[in-house]
């Protein structure tokens, strides 16, 4: 069985907009903004390893061969509504990257995942997914939404969050080791109602301003 893989981005200045997203004080449009550069520099931790080859280029003063990205084609995958923030991010650092949708939303009693819409690339299995979502809370949404890629014939997956509860990430990892995750937090526990602490309230209520 795979070894589950967690990376904690800390660099100060990750460290630095995630805790301007948890002030309760930030308001929406601000929030939407720190979101996308917050998005933007976790990518380019999960994208460090993609592969590159050199190919001959040609400066005003020489030729010579260069680095320039190869294998597998990128697609990012927003996990809706809140997914679309960390979106956002990451399309503005890949902007070749083809985008797919998945429609979640957690039943408030049960705290089970329900899907309305899935709509990824037909050659899925020849991209590189990177699935995008705020918060890794009971990690059911996540583990719904990687089950749904892989019914879809997604064969390499990445998951990029911004706070991940203790309890979410063990979740997650039960049914998929394989894939692994990068966080800018790992937040303290859930509490009663499935929400991380001390985390930073509804993402998309946050996001869009719909609380």
């Amino acid at each position: 069985m795979p070894i589950p893989t967690l990376t904690v981005i800390d660099h100060p200045l990750v460290r630095h907009k995630l805790t301007l997203l948890r002030r309760k004080e930030t308001p929406t449009l601000r929030f939407q903004e720190v979101m996308r550069e917050l998005s933007q520099l976790m990518g380019y931790e999960v994208t460090r390893d993609l592969a590159l080859e050199t190919r001959p280029v040609e400066t005003p003063l020489t030729t010579f061969d260069a680095p320039i990205l190869t294998g597998k084609k990128l697609c990012l995958v927003s996990i809706m509504r809140a997914g679309q923030g960390m979106l956002d991010g990451m399309r503005t650092l890949l902007p070749s990257a083809r985008i797919g949708h998945i429609g979640l939303y957690r039943d408030q009693e049960t705290l089970t995942p329900v899907e309305y819409f899935f709509k990824v690339p037909e050659d899925i299995e020849e991209r590189l997914v990177i699935l995008v979502d705020p918060m890794l809370a009971t990690g059911h949404t996540a583990e719904a939404a990687v089950h749904r890629l892989k019914d879809a014939g997604a064969v390499s997956i990445k998951l990029a969050v911004l706070v991940a509860a203790p309890e979410g990430l063990r979740n997650f990892y039960d049914s998929h080791p394989d894939v692994p995750v990068y966080a800018a937090s790992v937040d303290r526990q859930l509490n009663g109602q499935g929400y991380i602490l001390p985390g930073l309230g509804d993402a998309g209520d946050r996001l869009y301003g719909t609380r």
